[in-house]
């Protein structure tokens, strides 16, 4: 099943107990070798947010790769096979890889939609789903944005459904995104629509004009897997 769909996207999450300045450094260093690869349409190597998943202070131990392939096959050799990914295995305590199909896409990140919708599999009912919403901040938005950001983490992280989520962003304070796992779509539309300070937070959102410019993804996880090193 794996092998025949197109569109892929993986998240890798890596956390540090060491080597730390080394994976902030990086942020700098890696995209412009990730740039020379041909299966990697598109990408974003991502800072976390800090506290329970959201926060106006960074994550300074863990980090996120994002990476958009024509299909898991160059995903799959990309994350097993790349000199710089492989050296994020080996600095790291632990990571965690997302893999997933989208489903549903609109909006842009940095000019354009990198998530081409796709038509999951008959065989794929059951299976978890992803939400990444994402977007650049207005500068004279950004204090009305982040006095929102403990509410929206409050809501989410009592959300019927929620499996997990984190947040992750390009450029601290302006450039923000969200990942979050769940049961299903059902539990999604329930939390988009019925939890009030959600919605809230949508329609002042819209009203204020806080996003110079935003995308919202769905998608079917197809794998979850990670490690854990026993760090002396």
């Amino acid at each position: 099943m794996m092998m025949l769909m197109d569109g892929i996207t993986t998240i890798t999450f890596f956390s540090f107990l060491k080597n730390k300045f080394w994976a902030f450094r990086q942020m700098g260093f890696a995209p412009s070798k990730f740039q020379q690869n041909e299966s990697l349409k598109f990408f974003k190597l991502l800072g976390t947010g800090g506290g329970k998943g959201f926060s106006l202070w960074p994550d300074f131990n863990t980090y996120a790769f994002l990476g958009v392939w024509d299909n898991n096959k160059s995903a799959d050799y990309f994350l097993n096979h790349n000199s710089v990914i492989q050296k994020f295995y080996q600095k790291s305590s632990t990571y965690r890889t997302i893999k997933m199909l989208p489903v549903k896409s609109h909006g842009l990140w940095s000019g354009q939609n990198p998530f081409k919708e796709q038509k999951p599999p008959t065989n794929i009912s059951g299976f978890p789903v992803a939400v990444i919403t994402r977007a650049t901040l207005r500068p004279h938005r950004l204090i009305e944005f982040w006095k929102s950001v403990p509410h929206a983490s409050s809501a989410i992280e009592n959300a019927a459904g929620v499996k997990y989520f984190k947040g992750i962003g390009e450029w601290p304070f302006v450039q923000q995104a969200t990942l979050s796992i769940w049961n299903s779509f059902e539990d999604v539309e329930k939390f988009a629509y019925r939890n009030k300070t959600h919605s809230n937070i949508i329609k002042k959102t819209r009203a204020r004009r806080w996003y110079k410019e935003d995308l919202f993804a769905r998608f079917h996880v197809l794998s979850d897997s990670g490690y854990i090193k026993h760090i002396i």
